[in-house]
């Protein structure tokens, strides 16, 4: 076991604890976690080991039962005022939440102007798509590498492989229609993704529990993303009806302007509603979890029924094994959201056993994908597209045994829920590597075709 691990886990699990009280957002409990680090530093420089450390480390921060109902009877409008588009204001200057609004928006409306000007100098609709992304997170990593206060080091650190990825992007010379291109404009934005996580676990990578943070804002900003989408959608729409009445085109407008903003825009006030109203969502998300798992079992069992008469695996057409890895995906999603928004320290349950059930049935259907992938490459030969879905397929395949090995010992009782947590985290950077691979190294391997 690495050092301090125990204690990590400790710190961890405590960390869950205090979450679980309304009364406390997220910044108190990282003020606390700093807090009850201090005291345990303290405790280790007199001599105490870990364990000990963090007993006596409790014990002065002080009864977690008082510290939540004093948060409650100090901050008695924090829940209502979670509603209010403007968060609670700070003694802090650098902290005023006018100031962070005026961040957000500044970065929001930058990002809208990268992707309208990188509309207006980029021919070429390949080579948008796969420099789309690069005009759009570098300002989501922006926010948090603010709203973090990462120190100069870190920021050169992420703005190298943000760097590196633009180079190769746009200095490889792409066949025009090639697959390998295709294939970098997938991955990329699973390596900007990962790199944005890195700016909002604030660099502590290496933190589980950061990691799984980051996961649950990944669930959470989707919802808020949805949302806006849904009433912009709504808004757009009642516009161009009331236009049309008058004898006005919206159309061009709404195409050169409003949605070359609104879109990556919207992806960064989202991004800044997620980090104000944690707690509202919170409240949603385990809801949702336990609608859509069964839903979603159903479905694979479907599409397991789809794939047993479809024929030979040769004859599965290649578009529905493209569809299989986009569920496929979307269930890997479905899982890290719903252990994300699990109490940890909740025994095992009737919503753990669907867990296992979604596990189990996504194995199957990858099962039966990489038999009908490696037919077809033994039949018809290699290509970067084949490659590519058998490399992601093999990781699903890891990925969801190692899981459902976990998730039969946490319900029989042999394992604690953070065994559970810590693989879906920690396997998480596999994926960046894989993307990187197929971005990098795929095109020269192939000849750029």
């Amino acid at each position: 076991m690495a050092p301090h691990a125990e204690l990590e886990a400790q710190i961890d699990r405590w960390r869950g604890y205090v979450q679980r009280s309304r009364a406390i957002s997220p910044a108190d409990v990282d003020e606390l976690e700093d807090h009850l680090r201090e005291q345990i530093a303290d405790r280790q420089a007199t001599g105490l080991d870990d364990e000990e450390a963090f007993l006596v480390a409790i014990k002065r921060l002080g009864n977690l039962d008082a510290v939540s109902r004093e948060f409650a009877r100090e901050h008695s409008e924090r829940l209502w005022k979670q509603l209010v588009l403007v968060p609670e204001c700070s003694d802090d200057a650098n902290a005023s939440p006018w100031r962070e609004l005026a961040v957000v928006l500044a970065l929001a409306v930058g990002a809208g102007v990268a992707v309208k000007a990188g509309f207006a100098w980029i021919d070429d609709g390949a080579a948008m798509m796969r420099n789309l992304g690069l005009l759009v997170f570098p300002f989501l990593a922006a926010y948090f590498a603010w709203k973090r206060r990462l120190t100069g080091a870190m920021v050169a650190a992420l703005i190298v492989p943000f760097a590196a990825l633009a180079v190769a992007l746009n200095l490889y010379p792409f066949a025009p229609g090639g697959a390998t291109g295709m294939l970098a404009a997938l991955h990329a934005p699973v390596i900007l993704w990962l790199l944005t996580g890195v700016a909002y676990v604030g660099g502590r990578w290496r933190s589980d529990k950061r990691r799984m943070d980051f996961v649950r804002f990944t669930g959470e900003l989707a919802i808020y993303y949805t949302l806006l989408a849904l009433g912009g959608a709504v808004l757009i729409a009642l516009t161009i009806a009331t236009l049309r009445v008058v004898g006005a085109d919206f159309q061009p407008v709404l195409d050169d302007w409003i949605l070359p903003f609104a879109v990556p825009g919207a992806l960064v006030v989202a991004a800044w509603l997620v980090e104000a109203k944690q707690q509202v969502v919170e409240n949603i998300a385990p809801v949702l979890t336990r609608v859509f798992t069964p839903l979603t079992v159903a479905m694979l069992l479907v599409l397991l029924a789809v794939l047993a008469t479809a024929g030979g695996f040769a004859d599965i057409d290649r578009t529905l094994l493209i569809l299989m890895d986009a569920i496929l995906v979307l269930v890997l999603c479905l899982l890290l959201y719903s252990i994300s928004a699990r109490d940890p320290l909740a025994a095992p349950g009737l919503f753990d056993v669907l867990q296992l059930a979604l596990v189990i049935a996504a194995l199957a259907v990858d099962a039966v994908m990489l038999t009908a992938m490696l037919t077809r490459i033994a039949e018809f030969g290699y290509s970067p597209n084949k490659i590519a879905a058998l490399g992601l397929n093999l990781l699903l395949l890891v990925h969801l045994v190692r899981a459902a090995w976990l998730a039969v010992g946490f319900l029989r009782r042999r394992l604690p829920f953070t065994a559970v947590e810590r693989w879906q985290t920690r396997y998480l950077p596999i994926y960046g590597a894989w993307a990187a691979v197929v971005v990098v190294a795929f095109p020269p391997i192939f000849g750029f075709i």
